[in-house]
Parts: structure tokens; C-alpha cells; sequence
């Protein structure tokens, strides 16, 4: 799966805008000076069909050190959280196909099975 860099979409962009690569990137990087800015200050930025970004606060924890084993405390921390919108989902998030259960169905069991 390819990797498309902010390089990338600078030079489509200006190819679909007729406008020259600087202007674009310089766009672009706005734009993302913006969003950074935005929830550096704790608000929540909502892109209608897009998506949804917004602060989250995890909280604080005990994990284990998988080589040693010894218990270390992790410190609450802010986290970054995407939700992606309606046309999002749509087009890029594809169902995820059920797993068979491995329940079983005692009803269809044989009648000596469920003896003692």
C-alpha cells in the first residue's frame, strides 16, 4: 500500500487548482498549522462529511514491562482522536466480514450426547 506524502497531494492539488506548487503547499501547511493550533487549545474541529477531531484525555494506569516484567505506573496523557464522517465511512470503511461463532447448538445435539 503506498504512502502519499504531504509532497504528494501539494503537487495534485496544484495541478487541479492551476495554481503553482508553492502556493499549495503553502495552503496546505496553513491549513495544518491551523488544526494543530486549534486542538492545542482544546477545541474540537468538525469537518462536515469528513470527520471529527478532538482531544481525549486517557487516564492514568498500571501497566507491565513485557521484557523485565516489573510494574510501571503510565501518567494520564492527552490523545488525539479521529472520527471519521458519514461520506468517509461511505467510501473508505468497508464492513468487516462476521466471524462464525463457535457456540454450540445444544438442541441439535444427539439425545444419547446429553445423557450422563
Amino acid at each position: 500500500m503506498p504512502t502519499i506524502t504531504k509532497k504528494e497531494l501539494v503537487y495534485r492539488i496544484a495541478s487541479k487548482t492551476n495554481q503553482k506548487k508553492v502556493v499549495a503547499k503553502r495552503i496546505i501547511q496553513y491549513f495544518i498549522d491551523e488544526v494543530i493550533s486549534e486542538l492545542e487549545k482544546g477545541n474540537r474541529l468538525e469537518f462536515r462529511e469528513f470527520g471529527v477531531f478532538e482531544i481525549k484525555e486517557r487516564a492514568p494506569r498500571v501497566a507491565r514491562n513485557p521484557r523485565t516484567g516489573a510494574v510501571v505506573e503510565v501518567a494520564a496523557k492527552k490523545i488525539v482522536h479521529f472520527k471519521p464522517g458519514r461520506l468517509m465511512k461511505e467510501r473508505v470503511c468497508e464492513p468487516v466480514p462476521a466471524r462464525p461463532t463457535r457456540a454450540r447448538n445444544w438442541a441439535e445435539q444427539p439425545a444419547a450426547a446429553n445423557q450422563g
